[in-house]
Order: structure tokens, then C-alpha cells, then sequence
């Protein structure tokens, strides 16, 4: 009960200083979201009129109490109207929020057995023995390096050009769902599952050096079953640290990819209030990610007690595992 109330704890005052450095931050930027809207002079509004539409929106008031409101409306589930369209940030979020949870959720299942193959074939003992199977380790434990340093959008492009240009197989124009789903969903598991199997990999090498392996070994263990049976439940707590953590790039990940596919999401949401300094929709979408970032990493940590039995009988914390990601 006491690891479980710290760990809420930590993730109820992550989210207050979230939120507060978000607004802080977006309150900063010169003039505000009803000028960069109403201020353009095309539009022939009077000062007098421009100062009615800031007190409409509360634009003219202190800027605690400003906070203070906006506070207490997001803890009641009012996230406020959007300055360029007029309409509820919440209906906002809730149309676009399905599309990327689909692109997101997809993703990180694919990034998932991407990492888990790569890392099951580059550290399988059977492979040491002949040239070849070597010189295939070799190649996967350098995969993961280069698959990290390869930008989004380019890897979007380049799927682009490849699948859909030069071989055909999946179109840009009148593609069904699934098929508007492969590109996308491909783009984004790339750089995902790059970072989850080199932590992977690093992991079953550390347990694989342990003695209980060496004994296991011994009785006549099989290759296949010593490494899904033995190695495999106790190097997977580092990864599912790593995964829960990963959930930011996910994100970032999304609005990229869904700029670079045109898909209507939460990446166009944001790409569209940046542009328009639409500044109750961006304290919206940052408060909804850092929600749901804090949730997964929550559940993460709580976790921890039930894979590993040693955190059961003693109640400590979940153990941290200095991870290196070589870019």
C-alpha cells in the first residue's frame, strides 16, 4: 500500500508541474492567442472591439487568476474553446483522439515484435556456432544503432518512394483503412523498436552470464528453451521500463508521421494550433499526453512487484537500471 500511494503520489505532482510549466510556457509567448486570431488588420475590428473579444474569453484578467481558472476548469473537464474555431477543445480532442491512438497503439505492437525478433535472433545461443549464423548476429546487434538515428520523417519518405512508387503494393490514393494504416504504422515502430531491442539485447547478455544459466546449460537446457524459459523472464524488467518511457517519442512520433502521411489526428490538431497559436488547444493536447505518459508509466511501475518477487517480499522500489542507447 505504501509503494502504491508514493508511487501515485509522484504521478499526481508530475502532472501539477506539468500543467503549470506548460501554461507558464505558452503565456510567455508575446501577445496572446485572441490577438494572433482577431489582431490581423483586414479584419477591420476596432481596439474597443478587440478588447470585448479578450474579456470574452478572459483573455484581460490577471494572469493567476487566469491560471487559477483554467486550473480548476481542467480538474473539472472543461478544457476550454478553441480561439480559431470556436468550438469545445474537448469535441477537438475527442475527434481526433481515436486516429492516433489506432497509429499509436498499432505502432508500438509492431515495434514490440520487431525488437523481441531482433533481440531473439542476435543473442539465440545456436547461432554462435557456424560463419554465417555469426555474421547474422553481428548484423542485428548493429541493427538497433542504425535504426535509432534515422529520423521519422525520413523513414516516412523513403516508405513512401519505396512501396508505394517504385513497387506498388501499397496506394496513397483510394486506399482502403488497413491499407492507409501500413506506411504509417511501419514509420513510426521503426524508431520505436530500436531503443527497446538494444536494452533488450543488453539484458539477456547480463543474464546470460549469471550461473543459473551455466547450471541450466548443464542439465541439458535447450538452446531455444534457455532463452524463452530462463533468460528471456528476467531481462525483460529493464525493457518494460524502457517501453513505459518510450511512450514520449510515440507521441512525437505520431505528429510527425501524421504530417507526413496528411492522416487526421492529434499531430495535425497540434500542427494546426501551433500555426494559429491556438493556445487552449496546445495546454490540451500537453496536459491529455502527459496524462496518459504518466498513466503507462504508472502501471509500469506498479508492475514491478508482480513480475518480480523480490519486490513482493520487501517492499522496495522498483529497481533502476542505468540504460544505454547508442545513437
Amino acid at each position: 500500500m505504501t509503494y502504491l500511494l508514493r508511487r501515485t503520489g509522484g504521478a499526481l505532482l508530475v502532472l501539477a508541474l506539468a500543467f503549470t510549466a506548460a501554461y507558464v510556457l505558452l503565456a510567455a509567448l508575446p501577445g496572446d492567442a485572441v490577438l494572433a486570431r482577431y489582431g490581423n488588420p483586414d479584419l477591420g475590428l476596432t481596439p474597443d472591439q478587440l478588447a470585448e473579444i479578450r474579456a470574452s474569453y478572459g483573455a484581460d484578467r490577471p494572469a493567476i487568476i487566469q491560471f487559477l481558472d483554467t486550473a480548476a476548469s481542467f480538474l473539472r473537464g472543461d478544457l476550454g474553446y478553441s480561439v480559431q474555431s470556436g468550438a469545445a477543445v474537448s469535441a477537438l480532442l475527442a475527434e481526433a483522439l481515436p486516429s492516433t491512438l489506432t497509429l499509436a497503439a498499432l505502432g508500438l505492437m509492431v515495434a514490440v515484435v520487431l525488437a523481441v525478433a531482433i533481440a531473439a535472433l542476435a543473442t539465440h545461443p545456436g547461432l554462435q556456432s557456424h560463419r554465417v549464423t555469426r555474421a547474422l548476429r553481428s548484423t542485428l546487434r548493429g541493427l538497433p544503432p542504425l535504426m535509432v538515428s534515422l529520423p521519422v520523417f525520413w523513414i516516412g519518405m523513403v516508405l513512401i518512394q519505396v512501396f508505394s512508387f517504385q513497387l506498388g503494393l501499397v496506394p496513397l490514393l483510394n486506399a482502403s483503412p488497413a491499407q492507409a494504416l501500413i506506411l504509417p504504422v511501419a514509420t513510426l515502430a521503426v524508431p520505436i523498436a530500436a531503443p527497446l531491442a538494444q536494452v533488450l539485447i543488453r539484458s539477456i547478455d547480463e543474464v546470460m552470464a549469471q550461473p543459473f544459466v551455466a547450471v541450466a546449460r548443464a542439465r541439458g537446457a535447450s538452446s531455444t528453451w534457455l532463452l524463452w524459459h530462463t533468460v528471456a523472464r528476467n531481462a525483460v524488467l529493464p525493457t518494460l521500463t524502457m517501453a513505459g518511457l518510450l511512450f514520449g517519442e510515440l507521441v512525437g512520433g505520431a505528429v510527425v508521421t501524421e504530417a507526413v502521411f496528411g492522416r487526421m489526428g492529434i499531430g495535425q490538431l497540434t500542427a494546426q494550433a501551433v500555426a494559429a497559436r491556438d493556445t487552449p488547444v496546445l495546454l490540451a493536447v500537453v496536459v491529455i499526453s502527459t496524462v496518459v505518459f504518466v498513466l503507462i508509466n504508472l502501471v509500469v511501475d506498479l508492475l514491478y512487484p508482480v513480475l518480480d518477487a523480490r519486490l513482493r517480499r520487501t517492499g522496495a522500489a522498483a529497481p533502476t537500471r542505468r540504460v544505454q542507447v547508442t545513437a
